[in-house]
């Protein structure tokens, strides 16, 4: 078994910083920013004094609300020195989603970016709590959130009632290095460093409470699985407050010594040309992502020879798309990861020595001191390899629960530590394994259980076909009929009605989709997942004409 790491994360920076101080830690292409390891560790010491001369003591919930900023990057390692617990915060929330996560998480700090994507992230705040605009930095009395002291701006604007990055930076100086030291020293491996919300896929965030140990082997693993190491250069444009950025981009690459190259806001030629320019050898994305690179008109003026590895996750992995990004980007040991939030978030990964076939058709087998099985839906029952059912899983990377909610865990965790998923799948004599979809997914028509992935795999061969997703939705006859939303290639056209004959003779009637409508996107969430839900209610309103 492989070793099991019992660090903070504020001493995993601190050990790395020591055993290769002058390889580049973090770069910024387009900044022109580039700090090695040590440097590195010098920055996240002065930030964590800061962060100490506000107030915040071990376990105060800190909020952090931006992209893929050097301060955001800055903030979780710092935090993971001085014990604050980072709270991420989804880059597309609006005022009441950002409302609920501050007064559920009772978050005393936040820290945020000016706006994103013509959205003024300032102005939400300061509608959510008027008292800012004339309070005094750190001393906000706040009704609607009685826990929220700090603000922190990521900008060089002075802002009433808030402090600026460069303020905390400052402050440092205030506190001793022996002060920071015994912080640190304080902190407990198994102390909850990370607050992430559920992306709500399937309805409403709740806070998922992660440890250093959750995060670190999390890392450790994942880097493992793609054979990280110091020559390695990760590029990162998945977002930071999902664990997608902040696990396996950059806990896999501090764990193993790599180099992160993070892409502030997604844009597929800004990830060409960071790969091309920092000779990045690992790339990370969804699916989405890894289509819109391939499909970039300028794809074939970069070179990414220095491509080979990296992790495709989050949803459902296009067979055609894995395969263009092996042979046409040259990834050719790309891998495959699956997980969710409440495991830190990786349960499975192919390896790097994989064959293709399990790249394309598994999401690989447990990582290390991972133990993964398979049950009867409903119960704790284990069925047979082959047998579809409900994966669960314990270990190392289990949450410690959601925050303020332990009706929810319950739910989904047992008394011997098993986490269930909610995901349905099928794991071979070799442990690999397939999702196969969600519990709440699966389409049950007139009786026969029907997996919508089964049907975006064999529609995703239609040569016109760029992106495809199944639900169900309520049908009086039938319980449930099937329903295609389909976004094509460019400059391409179809109707219904060729859908539906490319199917015929080739999957079941059943599951030939009833409703088909074609789409420029999905409704997602900001780390690129689809929302079925959100497809599903707007069935009602697309297809209540059909026939």
């Amino acid at each position: 078994m492989a070793d099991i790491l019992n660090v903070t994360v504020g001493e995993l920076l601190k050990n790395v910083s020591k055993t290769q101080p002058e390889v580049e830690a973090v770069v910024y292409p387009d900044r022109d920013l580039r700090y090695t390891y040590a440097q590195f560790e010098e920055v996240c010491r002065q930030a964590a004094k800061g962060f100490m001369s506000l107030g915040i003591e071990k376990g105060d919930h800190m909020a952090i609300w931006g992209t893929n900023k050097p301060e955001w990057l800055i903030s979780q390692f710092s935090t993971g020195k001085m014990g604050g617990v980072l709270v991420t915060v989804n880059t597309n929330y609006r005022t009441s989603e950002l409302e609920y996560l501050l007064k559920q998480s009772e978050s005393s700090t936040v820290i945020l970016q000016e706006s994103f994507k013509g959205s003024s992230y300032v102005e939400m705040l300061y509608e959510i709590v008027p008292e800012l605009k004339d309070a005094e930095p750190g001393n906000l009395k706040s009704e609607t959130l009685p826990h929220l002291k700090n603000v922190i701006f990521l900008g060089e604007e002075r802002l009433p009632g808030m402090y600026t990055w460069q303020d905390v930076m400052e402050k440092g100086d205030q506190v001793t290095d022996e002060a920071l030291d015994k912080r640190l020293a304080s902190l407990d491996p198994h102390d909850v460093i990370n607050m992430q919300y559920t992306s709500g896929t399937t309805g409403f965030p709740k806070g998922v409470m992660l440890t250093h140990y959750n995060i670190t082997n999390n890392g450790l693993n994942i880097g493992e699985c793609m054979n990280l190491s110091s020559k390695d250069r990760l590029c990162i444009p998945v977002p930071f407050f999902h664990c997608f950025g902040c696990v396996l981009g950059t806990m896999a690459c501090v764990t193993t010594g790599a180099t992160m190259v993070p892409v502030e806001e997604f844009d597929p030629e800004k990830v060409l040309q960071a790969v091309e320019q920092e000779k990045c050898t690992a790339l990370h994305g969804v699916p989405t992502m890894f289509i819109a690179e391939l499909n970039h008109p300028n794809f074939n003026k970069y070179n990414l020879s220095s491509l080979r590895t990296g992790i495709m996750a989050g949803t459902n992995c296009p067979i055609e798309v894995m395969r263009n990004v092996m042979n046409k980007m040259g990834a050719e040991e790309i891998t495959i990861a699956y997980g969710q939030t409440e495991s830190s978030p990786v349960i499975t990964q192919t390896r790097v020595d994989d064959s293709i076939e399990r790249k394309v058709e598994t999401v690989g087998r447990a990582l290390p001191n991972v133990e993964v099985k398979i049950v009867e839906p409903g119960t704790d029952k284990e069925v047979e390899p082959g047998t579809q059912g409900e994966l669960c899983t314990r270990g190392y990377h289990v949450m410690k629960g959601y925050y303020n909610n332990q009706a929810a865990t319950k739910e989904v965790l047992t008394e011997d530590g098993w986490l269930h998923t909610g995901d349905l799948a099928v794991m071979d004599e070799h442990g690999y394994c397939r999702i196969t979809g969600r519990l709440k997914d699966m389409i049950i028509r007139g009786g026969e259980n029907i997996y919508p992935r089964e049907i975006e795999e064999f529609l995703y061969q239609h040569p016109k076909v760029l992106d495809v997703q199944v639900v169900g939705i309520p049908d009086q006859k039938y319980g449930e009929e099937v329903s295609a939303w389909i976004r094509l290639k460019e400059g391409e056209s179809c109707t219904p009605e060729e859908i539906r004959n490319y199917c015929e003779g080739q999957i079941s009637r059943f599951k030939i989709p009833r409703y088909i409508t074609f789409v420029d996107e999905y409704p997602m969430t900001a780390s690129g997942k689809i929302q079925k839900f959100k497809l599903r209610e707007q069935a009602k309103d697309t297809f209540s004409t059909s026939s």
